[in-house]
């Protein structure tokens, strides 16, 4: 609850958005929540301390992207040198897009990386010098299906056959507790379905289903142990197939029981708007938009890089240089919202 004595902000002249319509009012906020404004005056007998003319704007939550392995020229996993350089530049540059909080990713890399660059990019608050606030790492891979490995480097790929004592060497156990908000890792790897309940006790970090060609059966047992999210439905995992859907088909289990988050890439390349359509009218409140976006973002077309990867980015197309492989995406949360408004048919 906000503190009494906590100040008290007012936005005046501004729109917001109630029952689906924009209408003038007032908003008040005290201690980075919105507060009733009859309680303030009624009850605490108190008059807002701050007051901001909006000007007719639009006051709107922010965007929050859970999946960006860079932007602005810098990549997560490849500038480790600059890392503080780079989170401070993207996170200013996040901020103006309307993302106002996102998880740094990293992809499949190898241990020493993981220890130099993950206690860059653990949690901190946002403002408006410093840009938009981290929420912890998203760390995808190394645990993943070497077939379906997409964008990820074959050679940083491993197993967890020593159980916890392969993530502590790999990433380190603290710095997972620390600094990490999530990972990506394959349930069918081995040694990874064993480790999720671990994992989660030790750390306190969330698992999410990706880069697996692991079946329904297999993708079943991992949420049940915890693994509460699928990284980017359709792309790199198990195709659907009428009698085994893979990490797909848990968006088909029935409504009385709990069902995982998916993020999703809506730029009209990574997925088709009506398999959009469909993982959304099959569980429309696990729907996270992504972006999966890389340094290219906001950037002209030309080879750049995602990890040890080098990426050829041409028309919106993002490639492994001299492949058809999509290694990430250049597009923003903002058009994101677009899209999915226009494949799904949400929010009219």
């Amino acid at each position: 609850m906000p503190q009494i004595s906590s100040p008290i902000t007012q936005f005046y002249n501004c729109r917001i958005l109630k029952n689906h319509q924009l209408v003038e009012d007032y908003l008040y906020v005290q201690d980075g929540k919105i507060i009733d404004p009859e309680k303030m005056f009624w009850d605490a007998k108190r008059k807002p301390d701050i007051r901001i003319d909006c000007k007719g704007g639009i006051v709107s939550p922010g965007y929050i992207d859970v999946q960006i392995n860079g932007a602005y020229g810098y990549d997560f996993s490849n500038d480790t040198d600059i890392i503080e350089e780079a989170v401070s530049n993207i996170s200013r540059g996040l901020l103006l897009q309307g993302c106002t909080a996102y998880c740094p990713t990293t992809v499949s890399s190898r241990p020493e990386v993981y220890h130099k660059v993950l206690k860059h990019l653990g949690p901190r608050e946002g403002s408006i010098q410093n840009g938009a606030a981290i929420l912890g790492a998203h760390v995808e891979g190394p645990f993943i299906s070497p077939q379906k490995k997409g964008a990820h480097e074959l050679a940083t790929l491993r197993t967890a056959k020593n159980g916890l004592d392969d993530f502590d060497e790999c990433y380190g156990l603290d710095n997972l507790r620390r600094y990490v908000a999530y990972v990506t890792m394959a349930p069918e790897v081995e040694g990874v379905l064993d480790s999720i309940p671990k994992l989660i006790e030790t750390t306190g970090i969330n698992i999410s289903s990706g880069h697996s060609n692991a079946t329904t059966a297999q993708s079943s047992q991992a949420f049940k142990k915890g693994a509460n999210m699928i990284t980017h439905l359709f792309n790199a995992m198990h195709a659907f197939h009428q009698r085994d859907p893979g990490i797909i088909g848990l968006l088909g289990s029935s409504e009385s029981e709990k069902r995982p988050f998916y993020g999703i890439i809506c730029d009209g390349i990574h997925v088709h708007p009506h398999s959009v359509m469909i993982a959304y009218y099959a569980h429309p409140k696990g729907a996270c938009l992504v972006t999966d976006a890389m340094s290219a973002q906001c950037l002209p077309d030309g080879y750049y890089k995602l990890g040890e990867m080098d990426v050829d980015v041409t028309s919106g197309h993002v490639y492994i240089k001299g492949t058809n492989t999509i290694a990430g995406s250049i597009i923003t949360m903002a058009e994101c919202v677009r899209n999915f408004i226009k494949f799904t048919g949400a929010s009219k």
